[in-house]
This record gives structure tokens, C-alpha cells and sequence, in this order.
């Protein structure tokens, strides 16, 4: 459910603001409506100190580690130190890639004294490196004086030897480093060691991580204070602020009022794509909130909270997707271990695996798909357990599950208009929805007749006309009624086509459920080929029956991600009229 908002101005005496907005940040049920981000010398510094902390943060490793004595306690101070240290860093790893280029040179052509050559020089013999390609080293007519260093496929490196000191040959020179080897070596090994100490260093001070994730509590607080004092618009001595406010903590604001002296007014609002949505759900709903945060997605104010549908038709075609019993009790176990290990974190993600997970289980039980195991589903007792016309292993129950999924793409299709409808209640145009569902029915017919060779119902032609003239009449209901009838019926055309497309989609539940029934089989097939009487034909086939269903679960995982949220983003979001264009309820408080 959207909590319903109310648009709140406050007004108060511009030398009271700072109290004033102190005690509103108390109360905190106020989302303020900020305009245009206001810039000011305080809001710049605040920014540019949480960038700072936020860098030193992902320059700590992850792990905790106990808290050690060379660990400063002022967070301010830890961050300085962290990008000091990371920034010697970044200039002794430069200096070190330069050494590793010189290095890279003698491993080219060995292990050549820089003085030598010099001293070669003083007595007049020159000796200067050259790499070129095989042909251009055969065209070469006098190579008395060359000395062949590496010869490869393509790539030929020699040494030219001359008493000439301006005497060069025309190819591409790879002069030698002027440093000895023996040195090169011992400062590479002197930046190593200087590069580990900072990383030791760095490592005993993520002892901090909680000091300067206060810190950056305590900065984002000031900077979101700041920014909200610096929104206030003030005509003479009155300073004001807008806002939204959920209608049930209207009440808070108006004992703030009266307890601060403010003036105030609260109406509805006026722009709903302003308003900020909150959403609040029992807590068994609540479960799709970790898939919509990982998505970055929230319905606008004045669209629909479509959660439970969401969780619904989600956790369906996630277990239509696996569909391997198999794998659901895998990602049972990891969500009971994980849930375990993570008793600090958010509840709502394991509840929502252990739903998917049960789903899973559940499907792959009434389809017989156990691993991919053909043998597994034909023990009696879990054979007795299948629905069989979704058995996974038989060939002539395609056309029935394609047929399934056509149907749950109807139904999908046609809650999403229900909504619509329900949205619309007290407008005409609602009943466009309706003929919009009798579409729908009538193009499911078709989608199984060209698709499947099913018969079109006698029905079909009615479902259509009926909803046809729905939605011509309808859809868009005008003074100018002809007009309007017009518009829809030009419409309508592509429109039911559009609408055939989205039913045909779901498709993809048997396709990919499929797939992985597939896959399954095939690596069950390979390790059972390899699986010869020896302890290596036994490591050999644990090991394909390891990375194949791991990598099957992967893929798997993947599917759900494009198609199991796609039906519901798109299909299903465009049928209900969801844009999810809605930004958080983000309250002024402490």
C-alpha cells in the first residue's frame, strides 16, 4: 500500500529557523521539497568530506579486525592518514612499473652491464639493440657485425656492433636501462617492501571502519541540515519550507507548531509526481522489497502498489525458471546457512529465498526434475508425485506446458488491467480496462491456434467484439465523443497485436525452464560417460557433476534476473500502466 501524503508549509520567524528546524529534524516526518539543490561554502565542505571518507572506506578491507593501538580514535585523522598512505602508494606502485618495464628489458636480452657498455663506448665499440621483423632482418647484407640474440616466429632481436659511434641501422632501437641489474633488483625489492608496509598498515587501520561509518552518519546528517536550511525561500523576515508528510503524522507537525510558535498549512498535494512513496506492506509482502531495492525500482505516488502481485507471479516464474527440486533444496540449505552466518542482517531477503526456495522445490517435485536426473524421477514414490502433463522428461507434454503458460500470461496480463480498472473506478474509461481483458482472452485463443493448433472457441469472436467496442467507446471518453472513438479504434490495431506479442512471451518460461532440464541431463550424461572403473574416471566425473550444475545454477539465476523480472517490469508493468517513476520517502531526522 502507498501511504497516503499530505503537502505541508511551515512558516516561521527567519531568527527562530535554526531552532525551528532542529526540532523538526526531532520529529522527523517531514520529506522536504527541495527544488533546486541549494550550493553554499558549508554544503561544499560537507560534500567534499564525505568524498574523502567515502575513498578512505573503500581503500580498508572488508573484514573486521581487532581494534589495534595505532588506530586513531578521530575519524578525521584516520581519513588524512588513509589517503596518505594511498597516495604514497600510487606513486611508489608508478615507480615500481617503471623499474618492472626496465626489468621486462633484461629479461628481453639478458643480464647486460649498463657500465660495460660504457666503458665499450670510451674505447670506441658501440653496441646498440634492435628488434625487427624476420623479413627485415633477412634483408640486411652485411650482418658481419650482428649478433643474434633472439630469433622467434615474427620477431628477431640482435646487437649491432660498430666503431662508428653515429652509425645506426634503420629499425626500431630498444636501448638498455642505465642501471645495473643487481640494483634494479634491490630497489624493486625496497618498493615491495615499502608498498606491503603501507598495505599492513592499511590493513590495521579498517580497525576504524565503524569509527568513520559514524562519521559519515554524523556528516550526512549536517550536510542534509544544511541543505535544508539553505532550501528555505524567506520573504522579509519569514522563512518557510515545503514538504510531504504521511497523512497519519500530521498530528506530529502540528504539536511542532504549536510547541515553536509556527505558522503552517497542509492540503493535498498538487503535483503528484513531487511526492515521494512510501510504501507500507504486512511483513509477508514486505519480502519483495530486497529485489525492488536491488532493481532501484519504486512506483511513482499516483500509481499502484503492485507488490503482492509482484511476489506472486515472481516467486511462479522463478520456480518455473529452475525448475529443478534439486536446486531448490541447494538454495534452501544456503539461505538456512546464510541466514545463520548473517543474524544482523535484514530478515526480509531470506524470507523471499526461502519463498523462491520452497517454490522451486515444489515445482521440480510436480514436474519429476530431480538434478536432471530421469532416473531419479522414476523412483515410485517420487513418481507418484508428478503432475504428468509437466513432466520434464516426457516428449509430447510440450504443447501442454507451452499451453500453461500462455494461460499464466493471460491471467498475468489481465490482474494488471483489473488494477487499472480499479485505479479508474470512478471514471468511464475504467470499462476500457474490462474490454481490455475480453481482448486479451480472445488473443490467447488465437496465440494457441497459430502457435499450438489449438481451435479457436466460438467464443473468440464475441470476446473480441465485446472488448473491441469497450474499448473504442471507452479508452478515451470525451466530450467529443466521435473524437475520442476515433483516437481508441486507430489505436487499437497495434495495440492488439502488441498484446499478442507480450502473451507470447511468457513462452519463455517453458523455453528456459526447459534448458536447464537440458543442460542438467547433458553433464549427468558426460560424468556418467566418464565415470569409468578408476579413481581418476571418479574424480573426473564428481568434477564435471560439480562445475556443470554449478554453472547451470548460474545460468539459471541469470534467467530469473532477465526474463522472471521482465515479465513483470514490462509485460505486466505496461498492462497495469506502471512507469516506476517514484523517488523514496526520505523524512528530515536525526
Amino acid at each position: 500500500m502507498i501511504v497516503k501524503m499530505k503537502k505541508v508549509t511551515l512558516l516561521t520567524d527567519a531568527k527562530d529557523q535554526q531552532s525551528a528546524l532542529l526540532r523538526l529534524r526531532q520529529v522527523g516526518v517531514l520529506h522536504p521539497h527541495i527544488v533546486e539543490r541549494p550550493s553554499s561554502d558549508e554544503i561544499q565542505q560537507t560534500e567534499s568530506m564525505i568524498e574523502k571518507l567515502d575513498k578512505a572506506l573503500s581503500l580498508l578491507t572488508l573484514e573486521s579486525k581487532p581494534e589495534s593501538k595505532s588506530v586513531k580514535k578521530d575519524a578525521d585523522t584516520v581519513v588524512a592518514t588513509i589517503l596518505e598512505m594511498a597516495e604514497q602508494k600510487e606513486h611508489l606502485t608508478a615507480e615500481m612499473e617503471k623499474l618492472l618495464e626496465k626489468q621486462r628489458w633484461f629479461e628481453r636480452w639478458g643480464k647486460v652491464s649498463f657500465a660495460t657498455l660504457q666503458e665499450l663506448a670510451a674505447a670506441q665499440v658501440f653496441c646498440r639493440f634492435y628488434q625487427a621483423s624476420k623479413n627485415e632482418f633477412e634483408a640486411i647484407e652485411d650482418k658481419s657485425m650482428i649478433q643474434v640474440i633472439h630469433a622467434g616466429q615474427n620477431l628477431v632481436s640482435f646487437i649491432q656492433i660498430s666503431r662508428v659511434p653515429d652509425e645506426q641501422l634503420d629499425f626500431r632501437q630498444d636501448p638498455i636501462p642505465e642501471i645495473e641489474y643487481k640494483k634494479l633488483l634491490a630497489e624493486l625489492a625496497e618498493l615491495e617492501k615499502s608498498i606491503d608496509g603501507i598495505d599492513q598498515r592499511l590493513g590495521d587501520l579498517s580497525a576504524a571502519q565503524e569509527v568513520l561509518l559514524a562519521r559519515r552518519q554524523e556528516l550526512q546528517k549536517t550536510l542534509q541540515f544544511n541543505t535544508v536550511a539553505a532550501s528555505m525561500t524567506g520573504i522579509e523576515n519569514i522563512a518557510f519550507l515545503q514538504g510531504y508528510c504521511p497523512e497519519e503524522s500530521i498530528s506530529a507537525i502540528e504539536k511542532l507548531a504549536a510547541e515553536q510558535g509556527l505558522g503552517f498549512v497542509v492540503e493535498g498535494p498538487d503535483r503528484p509526481e513531487e511526492v515521494p512513496t512510501l510504501l507500507r506492506n504486512p511483513r509477508w509482502v514486505r519480502i519483495i522489497q530486497p529485489l525492488f531495492s536491488f532493481m532501484g525500482t519504486l512506483p511513482g505516488y499516483a500509481e499502484l502498489d503492485v507488490s503482492f502481485i509482484f511476489l506472486a507471479f515472481f516467486s511462479l516464474f522463478f520456480a518455473m525458471l529452475v525448475g529443478d527440486a534439486g536446486y531448490g533444496l541447494i538454495f534452501l540449505a544456503a539461505t538456512f546457512w546464510l541466514s545463520r552466518k548473517k543474524k544482523t542482517a535484514p530478515r526480509e531477503f531470506f524470507r523471499l529465498m526461502y519463498l523462491l526456495s520452497f517454490g522451486t522445490i515444489v515445482w521440480g517435485v510436480l514436474s519429476g526434475n530431480y538434478f536432471g536426473s530421469e532416473q531419479l524421477s522414476q523412483l515410485p514414490f517420487l513418481r507418484s508425485l508428478v503432475i504428468e502433463g509437466i513432466y520434464s522428461f516426457s516428449d509430447v507434454n510440450q504443447d501442454t506446458v507451452m499451453r500453461l503458460t500462455f494461460i499464466i500470461g493471460t491471467l498475468h496480463l489481465s490482474v494488471g488491467h483489473l488494477l487499472a480498472a480499479f485505479k479508474k473506478i470512478n471514471s468511464l474509461t475504467a470499462l476500457a480496462e474490462l474490454g481490455w481483458i475480453a481482448v486479451l482472452w480472445a488473443v490467447f485463443f488465437v496465440a494457441n491456434n497459430l502457435i499450438l493448433g489449438k481451435e479457436i472457441p466460438q467464443m473468440t469472436t464475441v470476446l473480441f467484439i465485446l472488448g473491441a467496442a469497450l474499448i473504442g467507446i471507452f479508452a478515451n471518453f470525451q466530450k467529443n465523443i466521435f473524437k475520442g472513438i476515433l483516437t481508441s479504434v486507430a489505436n487499437l490495431p497495434l495495440s492488439v497485436i502488441n498484446s499478442f506479442s507480450d502473451i507470447v512471451s511468457y513462452i519463455r518460461l517453458f523455453a528456459v525452464g526447459m534448458s536447464t532440464v537440458i543442460v542438467a541431463s547433458n553433464f549427468n550424461q558426460m560424468a556418467s560417460g566418464s565415470g569409468e572403473s578408476s579413481i581418476i574416471g571418479t574424480i573426473l566425473s564428481v568434477l564435471i557433476l560439480l562445475l556443470g550444475h554449478s554453472l547451470n545454477i548460474t545460468l539459471a539465476m541469470m534467467s530469473v534476473l532477465v526474463h522472471g523480472v521482465r515479465l513483470n517490469m514490462l509485460e505486466f508493468s505496461s498492462h497495469v500502466g506502471m512507469q516506476w517513476t517514484g523517488k523514496k520517502y526520505e523524512p528530515f531526522k536525526e
